[in-house]
């Protein structure tokens, strides 16, 4: 599916910044197989006095930015054309979670995605009592491992009820658990430390999602929206598999990837420091419009 991507985000101060530096990850990835980044360009208003294109640990692609002198507000403006590829169907190969431990034991690359990475705690997700017990609940005895991964998937989306006001980026993946509602970034922390809880390696993907208006109602300029969810390792026969908790699906075409790592952490589109005082307000439009 071929998509035009529109997204900008503006940062308003209430004090005037005198300096500050960001690393910006927004636009699309490009994934041989997966998704293929045509065209892109990111424009920043204020120009900033240093721009430096860089990759991470995890390959994804992220921009640092260095502003020097005073501004009141900061614009990030991403425009990407994509060609996003539908996953084929997947025949369940993944052994039950015993035989997983014996693979992951088993497994000797520390590359980027080997399981070893995504085992163990985060810095946005602990692995807590009472989400392993959750996700123990729905580890059916003997399911295989994509099984597994599945049930948790469609528990917390029945489970946990989508609220953008609920919570905010700060918000504790522990605390939008016990309340169970919170938005995109909450479902999939909470689905990865539910999955690393109980021994299946767990990752997180930020990106852009498709969203389809009611019957007879036009899309919406800004609508869409900027996504969150899983990325779990199946063992050596299946390798990664993508589900969406906010959604109760697997991720598929209409799911565009921005980055993958361990959680919202390591791959938040706008993350730095500024030199001012007083909070900062924020706004967000998207715009995931298919090209006919």
């Amino acid at each position: 599916m071929l998509y035009d991507i529109l997204l900008k985000i503006e940062y308003d101060y209430p004090d005037t910044a005198e300096a500050g530096r960001h690393l910006v990850r927004i636009m699309p990835a490009d994934l041989p197989g997966e998704q293929r980044a045509i065209a892109g360009t990111m424009t920043v208003t204020p120009r900033p006095q240093e721009w430096i294109d860089r990759v991470d640990f995890f390959g994804n692609r992220y921009t640092e930015l260095l502003f020097d002198k005073p501004h009141d507000a900061v614009i990030f403006e991403a425009k990407a054309r994509v060609d996003r590829v539908a996953p084929g169907s997947r025949f369940d190969m993944s052994p039950p979670l015993a035989g997983l431990a014996q693979e992951i034991a088993a497994y000797r690359g520390v590359e980027a995605w080997s399981p070893h990475h995504f085992t163990g705690v985060s810095m946005l997700v602990p692995i807590d009592s009472e989400t392993t017990d959750y996700a123990r609940a729905h580890a059916r005895d003997g399911a295989s491992t994509m099984e597994i991964v599945s049930a948790i998937n469609r528990a917390i989306n029945r489970d946990m009820r989508f609220d953008p006001e609920a919570t905010t980026v700060e918000t504790p993946m522990l605390e939008a658990f016990q309340r169970r509602h919170g938005v995109c970034q909450d479902f999939t922390h909470i689905m990865i430390a539910c999955l690393r809880g109980i021994g299946i390696p767990a990752g997180y993907v930020s990106g852009y999602l498709r969203t389809t208006p009611p019957p007879g109602r036009p899309r919406l300029e800004g609508a869409d929206a900027m996504h969150a969810w899983v990325r779990a390792w199946c063992g050596s026969e299946m390798g990664w598999v993508e589900f969406d908790p906010t959604n109760a699906t697997m991720a598929g075409e209409d799911h565009v990837v921005i980055a993958r790592a361990r959680d919202y952490f390591d791959v938040a589109p706008v993350k730095g420091v500024m030199r001012s005082a007083g909070a900062h307000t924020s706004t967000q439009a998207v715009d995931v419009v298919p090209v006919t």
